[in-house]
């Protein structure tokens, strides 16, 4: 054999050019018997050698048949061992397609596919009907996991003062009356000092309004000092009402308060049970009436608040269900529930929809990216497994059987996707029932086809 040891794959075996390999190196190459030109032929190459031309072989094919990308290849893989071709500079190889043959053929074939007896028993290609199926119609959407306001909670000083102690740390979980922070400051000393002044001063407005009132009453006394002794009674009464609030707001209780417990510091607790989200403050540092210390957060009233198009918004309703999952953790579904459903369009011309978690889940954490489903409708029509459709060009296909062997690469609009199977029509509404359809492997053949149009 004049290619020794060189391995060719099946695929190149089953090629037509295959069988023409020798015939044509021998012809090309002048070893003999096989050539595949005619004695005028030689005698006129012989003469165009003389003539400063060379000897050329033209070898015509169909497409497909492995003119353009075998022959070079036979011819090189050849060359290779034959330093008098290497050396010689009249021999040249070149390959090409001719044009007009190749769009004829291509035009007449468009998008057909055919295979050999062989091809389609080595192959896993299945054909078949297809048949209308109840499948349902999805609304996809996006959102992230919210807390209503009064399950997230900013933990900040109404008097201000210098935080002196903290043990929190974010995502620490805390209790409903637990200790979170110790805050210090010469104000809360001196509030303390007015109240118990003030109330001290009261018990005496209090006897001297009473003398007065009994005295009036025997006309013992002018009804002016009265009126006044119940004036300063009365201002007093409210300003230990007041500066009594005013404990309250730090924490400190002024029925218990008296000249042995006055303290510089106060405790700040936590108003519910949860954890801590953010901390904005450290110790030492002073701290405005407006500043946040801490945040804290309730997850276990989240819901999911989804971002729906206002041209979707009329497939939702209060009550519906919602199938939600996460980037990372596609399997693990939560169930969902509309609750509300927003009345304002933001410019993006999208609403925001609140979904109730059915069952609270430790892994969902506020803030969190989730996608969703909704299932809007149901309906029948026409599937075929997903192993049938090929997508090419940013569009999808399927292929029908035409004749035996041979398969139509067609386009088709795709709808919803359930259970491995896709709903799909043809762009111009034509009737597939009567139609064959490959159900399983279609992409072997879209290969095939653009294999053979390289070629």
């Amino acid at each position: 054999p004049l290619l020794g040891d060189v391995k060719y794959f099946p695929g190149r075996r089953s090629l037509p050019i295959f069988s023409f390999r020798s015939k044509i190196q021998s012809a090309v190459f002048g070893r003999g018997g096989g050539r595949s030109v005619t004695d005028d032929q030689q005698q006129r190459q012989s003469e165009g050698e003389e003539e400063g031309g060379g000897r050329t072989l033209v070898l015509i094919g169909q497409t497909g048949s492995g003119k353009t990308t075998q022959l070079p290849q036979y011819l090189c893989e050849l060359m290779i061992k034959s330093s008098s071709f290497t050396h010689n500079k009249k021999h040249g190889l070149n390959s090409c397609s001719y044009g007009e043959e190749k769009e004829r053929v291509e035009t007449s074939t468009e998008n057909i596919v055919e295979l050999t007896d062989s091809q389609l028993r080595n192959s896993t290609i299945e054909i078949g009907k297809i048949e209308q199926k109840t499948i349902s119609s999805l609304l996809k959407v996006n959102g992230k996991i919210d807390v209503p306001p009064q399950n997230m909670v900013s933990i900040s000083v109404p008097l201000g003062g210098y935080l002196k102690s903290t043990k929190l740390l974010e995502g620490m979980h805390i209790s409903k009356g637990e200790i979170i922070a110790v805050m210090e400051d010469l104000q809360y000393i001196q509030l303390q000092q007015d109240y118990l002044t003030a109330k001290a001063h009261f018990s005496y407005l209090e006897k001297e309004f009473q003398r007065q009132k009994e005295l009036n009453e025997s006309k013992a006394s002018s009804d002016k000092v009265f009126e006044n002794a119940q004036a300063e009674y009365l201002t007093q009464k409210i300003l230990i009402k007041s500066l009594s609030e005013k404990l309250k707001l730090i924490s400190i209780n002024p029925d218990n308060l008296n000249e042995n417990k006055i303290s510089r510091s106060i405790n700040i607790y936590s108003p519910i049970d949860g954890f801590v989200s953010s901390i904005k403050m450290n110790i030492g540092k002073y701290v405005s009436p407006s500043d946040v210390l801490f945040e804290l957060v309730n997850p276990v009233d989240i819901h999911l608040a989804l971002t729906v198009f206002e041209k979707d918004l009329d497939k939702l309703f209060i009550g519906q269900k919602i199938i939600a999952y996460n980037n990372y953790n596609y399997n693990k579904k939560f169930n969902c529930e509309i609750i509300f459903i927003g009345k304002y369009i933001s410019a993006e011309r999208a609403v925001i929809v609140h979904c109730h978690f059915e069952q609270y889940d430790k892994t969902l954490i506020p803030g969190m990216y989730m996608n969703a489903e909704a299932e809007v409708s149901t309906n029948k029509a026409f599937v075929i497994p997903n192993d049938g459709l090929v997508r090419f060009q940013g569009k999808q296909y399927v292929f029908t059987q035409t004749e035996p062997n041979k398969y139509k690469m067609q386009e088709v609009i795709t709808a919803n996707n359930e259970n491995g199977f896709t709903q799909i029509s043809f762009p111009d509404n034509t009737e597939m029932r009567n139609k064959t359809f490959v159900v399983k492997d279609a992409y072997t053949l879209l290969m095939k086809m653009k294999n053979t149009e390289e070629e």
